[in-house]
């Protein structure tokens, strides 16, 4: 995929000026307005962000938050100020700080998404252009491969260009931005979908500018219809097991696993994927291709994979593990939740670092040492292994992304992942909600960094492929193709 030029920004039509100001677009909101917000998520960065100065200086984020103030104090809608906010929380370069849909609550939600105003297919974005994937419009006027290059008059490339600014992404990870700016029919909200509204308001329908020089107009979607047409794994519950496993005739065994995040989940996805990865020595299998594309992590799920493909220990992480607090400020105590009280007060598990100054050091955690090795288990399968990652991996999948490559465990093929060389922020979390305006902004406690330098860029696959209109067209997967052929070839 051709990556915008993020400078390339923002001399868009009039189109694109126009925010949600009309009542039909969002509530006004009068005064007093929503700084004393300001001040708690402040205050709450500022003593709790570990990754706060990563890529920004202490005067850079008061000066962001300082105009953020401002702007919540002059009487704007509700969708105005969301996104006066999320300019501020993306221009931290974390891809777990954001003002979260799934932590805001239905109040928060309905604001967010207008009743019937988003794009009627899943698409990804290629130069710029958005090539539908999955076509759910009324009209049927987008089959799959189709280009469209503008809404409503606007290009897509000038949309996108817009929209990369508010994504959440760490660092450089350009890539990681674009790719959460799809529709791809992997989450429950998706970010595109709150986001275009915000810059260009749309409400009922639209008209589609198509690469053959074709205007098509046709009704928007509502956020029940976009979750509806949502394949079931996006919303894992139960017992129900949210990957496959194909067996090919090809000796090839291909396990799909478009999401980690099983917390809510009462599957035991340990004990199976530990079978999984047994039978592969019992079935006599030629190889392994785990299908990570779309995955942006949850659980260590890659864990139970990692104990079958060594036969030696394997260090977590060489990075090492700080957070800014050893306990939660009482004041911040009533914004704040989470789902383990020990984030509260990390006591004796923190330590002051010399080398780090206004950081704690992480001996534990969960009552874990920090260092203790993933160790082999199981049956060691010693046939190769591939694995299929993208710009959505950034989390628990950039972590097993980074040790299959570091390791030399398994083949990386596709495009490059999310996260960052030089380390993510995450593990554990705050949901701070801001009280006058009910938006609750993700915020991670745990920041790792590298041992030595690294460079500020996501994991390169050891055999980059991409993905063409062609391709989507005619229903090909050039990344499975390539990883089948490295395995019969071996």
């Amino acid at each position: 995929m051709s990556l915008l030029h993020r400078r390339r920004l923002l001399q868009l039509s009039g189109a694109m000026a126009v925010t949600a100001a009309s009542p039909a677009f969002g509530r006004q909101v009068g005064e007093p307005g929503w700084s004393s917000d300001v001040e708690i998520l402040r205050q709450a960065w500022e003593t709790l962000h570990p990754g706060l100065h990563r890529y920004a200086t202490p005067d850079q984020i008061t000066e962001r938050l300082n105009g953020l103030s401002a702007a919540w104090a002059t009487p704007a809608t509700f969708r105005e100020r969301f996104l006066a906010l999320t300019r501020v929380t993306a221009s931290v370069r974390c891809g777990h700080t954001y003002p979260s849909p799934y932590n805001g609550g239905e109040p928060v939600r309905s604001r967010l998404y207008p009743d019937r105003a988003l794009v009627p297919f899943r698409f990804v974005w290629i130069d710029g252009a958005m090539v539908v994937t999955h076509d759910d419009s009324a009209e049927r006027a987008f089959p799959r491969g189709s280009i469209v290059t503008a809404i409503n008059d606007v290009a897509t490339v000038d949309l996108l260009a817009t929209l990369v600014t508010l994504a959440r992404a760490d660092g450089a990870s350009d890539a990681k931005r674009v790719s959460l700016m799809e529709v791809r029919g992997d989450d429950r909200f998706e970010t595109f979908d709150i986001h275009l509204p915000l810059i260009l308001p749309l409400r009922d329908r639209a008209r589609f500018t198509l690469a053959d020089g074709r205007s098509v107009d046709a009704g928007l979607l509502t956020l029940a219809d976009r979750q509806a047409n949502a394949p079931a794994a996006v919303q894992p519950s139960g017992d129900a097991n949210p990957w496959t496993l194909e067996k090919g005739e090809d000796g090839i065994h291909r396990l799909t696993m478009p999401g980690w995040a099983l917390y809510n989940s009462t599957f035991d996805w340990r004990r199976w994927l530990a079978g999984v990865m047994d039978d592969l020595t019992g079935d006599g299998a030629r190889g392994l291709i785990v299908d990570l594309r779309g995955n942006e992590g949850g659980n260590d799920c890659g864990d139970v994979i990692l104990t079958r493909l060594t036969d030696r220990d394997i260090p977590r992480s060489r990075n090492q593990r700080y957070v800014r607090y050893r306990r939660a400020p009482d004041e911040l105590r009533p914004h704040l939740n989470t789902w383990d009280s020990s984030f509260y007060d990390w006591g004796m598990v923190a330590q002051p670092d010399p080398e780090r100054d206004g950081f704690y050091r992480l001996n534990r955690l969960g009552g874990v040492d920090d260092g203790t090795p993933i160790r082999p288990a199981g049956r060691r399968f010693s046939g190769k292994v591939v694995v299929l990652c993208d710009a959505s991996n950034s989390s628990a999948t950039f972590g097993f992304a980074e040790t299959v490559k570091d390791r030399s465990l398994a083949t990386l093929v596709g495009t490059p992942t999310g996260g960052n060389r030089r380390g993510i922020n995450g593990g554990a979390f705050f949901f701070l909600k801001l009280p006058a305006s009910e938006i609750v902004v993700d915020l991670p406690l745990i920041a790792s960094f590298p041992a030595t330098p690294q460079p500020d860029a996501a994991i390169e696959p050891d055999v980059r492929v991409t993905t063409t209109a062609e391709d989507i067209r005619s229903g090909r997967d050039p990344q499975m193709d390539a990883a089948t052929r490295l395995i019969l070839n071996t």
